[in-house]
């Protein structure tokens, strides 16, 4: 009789060991899947980031001959680029980000008051596709800060947090526009 009550128990606790041991597998294959979901949505939102870059150079150089008296303007269109080229982190590269839309702002703003420039079709082709990169960015960062903000409920929840806890994962920052 003993021995038949000492095997239920060993069963039981091993029954138990499992179930805790698949739950503790769970939660960590969910945070190595949202990890991946936030890495991936940021590697998409720096290829966007680097295609509007790209444009930058041209929109300077179709500008250029219009607003002559604007060149603060172009300027920090120009150096805002710099920085972001320069940027390692996606902190810097997220602050250079919004910088140069800022810039951007600014020179579509002035291009309002340059009907030669407005007609130019190069300068409609280029502020068309930075628009929709724009657009495209608000997207990814729309996703990106989905991505993070389900990682951080779940880091925070009972009881995933305990796992998060054992393997130290950090909180991590939503993506934030100055606009």
């Amino acid at each position: 009789m003993a021995v038949g009550i000492l095997i239920l128990a060993t069963t039981v606790i091993l029954f138990v060991a499992l179930i805790m041991i698949g739950w503790a597998v769970g939660v960590y294959n969910g945070f190595v899947i949202l990890k991946n979901n936030i890495t991936k949505s940021w590697a998409n939102i720096d290829v966007l980031l680097k295609q509007r870059s790209d444009e930058l150079p041209k929109l300077i150089n179709s500008v250029k001959g219009y607003i002559k008296h604007e060149k603060q303007t172009l300027s920090e269109l120009a150096k805002a680029r710099t920085v972001f080229l320069k940027a390692k982190t996606m902190g810097d590269k997220a602050a250079a980000d919004n910088r140069i839309s800022s810039a951007l702002k600014s020179i579509f703003a002035v291009a309002e008051s340059y009907p030669n420039l407005k007609a130019s079709k190069n300068f409609k082709q280029l502020q068309d596709r930075i628009s929709g990169l724009e657009n495209e960015l608000a997207d990814r960062r729309e996703f990106y800060n989905d991505s993070v903000n389900t990682y951080n409920i779940r880091r925070e929840s009972f009881p995933d947090m305990a796992i998060a806890g054992m393997i130290r994962l950090p909180y991590i920052e939503m993506f934030k526009a100055n606009r």
